[in-house]
């Protein structure tokens, strides 16, 4: 593996930007991580290819990280390629009848408001989910009983060394937390299809949906969002606080006393001991009730 060939060959190349030794805390929700040995962002499609093509020629492992709120990356950092969508992938675009073609690499937060203020209803449910439009769509972000899939109408992919692939939202098989899209695939941007309303409703119901967010959430602190995927018909907050683990502790990380399936940073975190506390809470769990805990968030740059 060669990352100083790598980055020689994608220095100056038009419509991408090369970064070497860029801190992931800085770029992660949960503000913790050690630097990636190389970051490319890539604005154009044609950018994408040949930087992809060049990663995999020079033997660089790569990986697509958006947002970063639902990651957590090693103290160590990542000896790879953070491929970060810029520019063409970040628009958005308005067509009749409630159309929108969004790019994976767009804020959903953003997209969520300028629906609203474009008086367009069917995303109220991802108010308040950070991250990007293509790791809503990966993980099918919304709430325990609203998806974004079920706005989605079709889906464009990169498949690297093959090229564009369109799916139709029915060809995908969406569930709780996942889809079908094959993991080696770029999420690129999706059509969704949405319906007029009231703009000032819109908001309320955002508004609404906000305050309950508030009061459950430890949204004032760094952290992944929800840590762990609720098994069928159970909450699994309320697994980890029946067993006694809200407000444990490991240096700077803690369940928290807000939501027990939220693993907060209180100030100086480090991915170990964000791990410590994952690897207790899912051991008490399978010890207590027998439940193999599924985690939500991914792990960047472990061994």
């Amino acid at each position: 593996m060669s990352v100083t060939k790598a980055a020689e060959r994608l220095a100056g190349a038009a419509d991408l930007e090369v970064v070497h030794g860029e801190r992931l805390a800085q770029r992660t929700s949960y503000r913790i991580g050690g630097p990636a040995a190389l970051t490319v962002t890539v604005h154009t499609y044609a950018a994408l290819v040949r930087a992809l093509r060049i990663l995999d020629e020079e033997r660089v492992e790569w990986v697509v990280l958006g947002r970063g709120s639902n990651v957590l990356v090693a103290d160590a950092g990542y000896d790879g390629c953070i491929v970060r969508l810029g520019r063409e992938f970040s628009r958005l675009s308005f067509g009749d009848d409630g159309q929108l073609t969004v790019g994976a690499g767009a804020q959903l937060s953003r997209v969520v408001a300028r629906c609203q203020s474009e008086g367009l209803s069917g995303l109220e449910m991802c108010v308040g989910i950070p991250g990007s439009v293509g790791g809503a769509i990966s993980m099918n972000a919304g709430t325990r009983t609203e998806w974004i899939s079920s706005r989605i109408t079709s889906v464009v992919t990169y498949r690297p060394g093959s090229g564009l692939v369109r799916y139709e939202a029915s060809e995908i098989d969406w569930g709780y937390r996942r889809t079908s899209l094959p993991a080696g695939e770029i999420i690129l941007e999706a059509d969704l299809l949405l319906e007029k309303a009231d703009p000032a409703a819109i908001a309320a119901d955002m508004e609404s949906r906000m305050a309950k967010r508030r009061g459950r959430q430890p949204l004032n602190k760094p952290s992944c969002g929800s840590v762990f995927r609720n098994p069928p018909d159970r909450s699994v907050g309320e697994i980890i606080e029946s067993c006694g683990l809200k407000g444990f502790t490991c240096g700077g990380a803690q369940v928290s006393d807000v939501h027990a399936n939220f693993v907060v940073n209180n100030g100086g975190a480090t991915a170990n001991d964000v791990l410590v506390v994952l690897n207790k809470v899912h051991d008490e769990v399978l010890r207590r009730y027998g439940i193999e805990l599924i985690p939500e968030v991914k792990f960047l740059g472990f061994q």
